[in-house]
């Protein structure tokens, strides 16, 4: 597991209630691990942006994650509304997510993560500037 370094994403990440903590932790390993297995990404950035732990590379579009304001039991990974990405991921991936509008994937504290499919995402999020011109994003 990566360290938390930013002392502010720690915090927000200790204020989450247990379940929802670790399905946020789960998504941050995946964020972390994608980025270190694709080397063209170059360096992952962990803040906090609109109050909630976020992933910035060079060449991507921010990957989000938080609780879900409207369902307590669900977290989510939110991604730039002004993008492809969402619209992307639901024409790819429709009969595996569960999706917010155009800016979020929503997964049920109890469900398991279908790591394949999120980290595929994930992946075209960190790279978006570079596809974003691409059919699907080039997927």
């Amino acid at each position: 597991m990566h360290a938390v370094k930013n002392p502010d994403v720690a915090r927000k990440l200790e204020s989450y209630p247990k379940e929802i903590r670790r399905g946020l932790l789960n998504l941050r390993e995946l964020v972390f691990n994608v980025a270190a297995d694709n080397p063209d990404i170059g360096g992952l950035e962990e803040t906090l942006k609109w109050g909630e732990p976020s992933y910035l590379a060079e060449h991507g579009s921010t990957v989000r994650i938080g609780s879900n304001k409207s369902r307590p039991d669900c977290y989510a990974m939110y991604f730039n509304c002004n993008t492809k990405l969402v619209d992307t991921y639901r024409e790819i991936y429709s009969d595996v997510f569960k999706f917010e509008g155009n800016r979020a994937i929503i997964f049920h504290e109890k469900d398991a993560l279908p790591t394949e499919a999120l980290e595929h995402c994930i992946l075209l999020s960190l790279k978006y500037h570079k596809i974003k011109h691409l059919p699907l994003l080039g997927a």
